[in-house]
């Protein structure tokens, strides 16, 4: 057993964790973060995406003594119900939720894309979500539509990002 200290959605935390525990398993069960899914335990779903120091990873891969001292968002850390964030407003408006299990991971990606680069190409939008695959969509289900003339951030990733596509 190890003592770690944790930043997650900017509420400090110190725990006793066994230093082999998945992140994903101390977010879920020892923090009740239950927005952060497992799909396949593997990392190749994205369902577990969070944010640690700006970027994004897959936390059923990180054994969360590799997150001592880091900075964590969640899908808890971003926005909320009465207040949603620009990005989870977008996906709202292009129907982009789906089930709602992956959704989540979608919505990190987008938002450490967007904190980075808050007008990324096309490239970099399909870099940056390629990795990320649903349940309900595959890779090929995942369309991009590039237009201008609109300013505002939420609409910004609308324009320039995520369309579905069937």
């Amino acid at each position: 057993m190890m003592d770690i200290k944790l930043l997650v959605n900017k509420k400090p935390y110190t725990l006793n964790v066994d230093p082999s525990e998945r992140l994903l398993d101390v977010l879920r069960n020892r923090l009740g973060l239950i927005g952060t899914k497992e799909g396949c335990g593997e990392g190749e779903c994205g369902a577990c995406t969070v944010i640690i120091d700006g970027k994004t990873v897959n936390s059923c891969l990180v054994l969360v003594a590799q997150a001592d001292g880091c900075e964590i968002i969640t899908i808890e850390g971003v926005g909320n119900r009465r207040s949603l964030h620009p990005v989870q407003k977008a996906f709202v408006e292009v129907g982009a939720v789906q089930c709602g299990f992956c959704t989540p991971g979608m919505v990190l990606a987008a938002k450490a894309l967007l904190d980075k680069n808050a007008h990324p190409s096309d490239d970099e939008i399909g870099i940056a979500m390629s990795w990320l695959i649903g349940t309900n969509l595959s890779f090929n289900e995942i369309g991009y539509q590039r237009t201008y003339g609109n300013s505002s951030w939420s609409h910004h990733f609308c324009d320039h990002g995520l369309y579905f596509v069937r």
